[in-house]
């Protein structure tokens, strides 16, 4: 019986979430369709969606297993770069809308690749040594690809990493990578609605993971490792696995950013340090392994400072204090709960004690 409420419990939650989220597309919808929504806040539904699927993608991996990764821009720049170079490739020679699930696919599997690639030896580790490997993972992805030139032609891929004329390439052959300037050329075959159907699929996947048995196992794991080895729990298994599920839906929030920009560049604004601890936030002020919340935190974080970006130098400062009000707003009533609690439980050793 009570297995059955906690179930129905999940199922709403899930479906309230799901609500939310094509509630909002459907209101986005009728304001651009009407021609009430400026077109620089158009330019702002996609890029507020993606960080959305990271910041659930994150929080997986935070909320959920309990480890600390700063990585998870990097991720993001794999899938990015993976599937833009897929999409540059076969251009003209298969349906658009083929072409992009086909790169979707390829994206999400090289991210899931590296992910577990990454989490063998990462995962090792715990607490501050975990988010500092993972951050330094982050940033040679980064200047790695921001250093390499790749090229094809009739005689197959060339790579350098020192110039453009380094590849020695036919007089036909074709540049995909240029160095620091990137993939240029991608098609643009990702839209808010499709953003958005991507943000569901991810809360599907990860909210049906939580409620699983895996999900549960791996929760136990974070809760108390100990106690879930000694009772058989196969602990590097379950890590392994959440935190590469968390790296594919990264990497699935870099698909839609490289079909969305004409040129993709691996730098730093893009996919530097910055941008994972701006993620980190949107997780821990949406609420530590709440999804729900990490949704909300990265649409309300993301498109505040835009929207007060008339404000000029104040808007940093206003979006400052909004942080530190959703933080108190966020973590007073625990904070009265776990009080409340402890005065209650002195209470009652007094009444047990007889001194009260």
């Amino acid at each position: 019986m009570l297995k059955k409420k906690m179930l129905s419990r999940n199922s709403k939650g899930r479906f309230t979430t799901y609500g939310i989220v094509i509630a909002a597309w459907i209101i986005m919808e009728i304001f651009m369709r009407a021609g009430l929504m400026s077109s620089h806040l158009e330019g702002l539904l996609v890029p507020m969606t993606y960080y959305a699927i990271v910041a659930v993608a994150l929080n997986l991996c935070v909320g959920i297993l309990g480890e600390l990764s700063l990585g998870h821009a990097g991720f993001m720049c794999v899938g990015a770069f993976s599937s833009a170079l897929f999409s540059l490739v076969t251009d003209g020679v298969m349906p658009d809308g083929v072409r992009f699930l086909i790169a979707l696919v390829i994206g999400v599997i090289v991210s899931a690749i590296v992910g577990f690639l990454i989490g063998i030896p990462v995962l090792r580790l715990n607490g501050d040594y975990l988010a500092i490997v993972t951050l330094a993972f982050g940033e040679i992805i980064k200047n790695i690809i921001n250093a390499m030139y790749l090229g094809v032609d009739s005689k197959g891929v060339h790579i350098s990493f020192e110039s453009q004329m380094a590849l020695n390439m036919e007089p036909e052959g074709k540049t995909l990578i240029n160095g620091a300037m990137g993939v240029t050329g991608t098609p643009h075959d990702a839209n808010f609605t499709i953003a958005v159907i991507l943000l569901l699929l991810a809360l599907v996947v990860v909210q049906n993971f939580i409620d699983s048995r895996d999900g549960r196992a791996v929760m136990s794991i974070r809760d108390n490792r100990i106690a879930a080895e000694s009772i058989g729990i196969p602990v590097t298994k379950y890590k392994m696995l959440a935190f590469t599920i968390s790296a594919a839906i990264a990497g699935m929030a870099g698909v839609i950013f490289s079909h969305n920009i004409a040129t993709l560049q691996s730098t730093s604004q893009y996919f530097g340090y910055n941008v994972s601890i701006m993620i980190l936030v949107y997780v821990v002020l949406g609420g530590i392994g709440s999804i729900r919340g990490s949704v909300i935190a990265a649409v309300i974080l993301y498109l505040l400072p835009e929207l007060l970006r008339g404000l000029n130098k104040y808007r940093m400062l206003i979006y400052s204090v909004v942080l530190i009000a959703v933080m108190i707003i966020n973590w007073a009533p625990k904070a009265i709960e776990k009080r409340t609690a402890f005065f209650d439980s002195i209470r009652k050793g007094m009444k047990r004690n007889g001194t009260a």
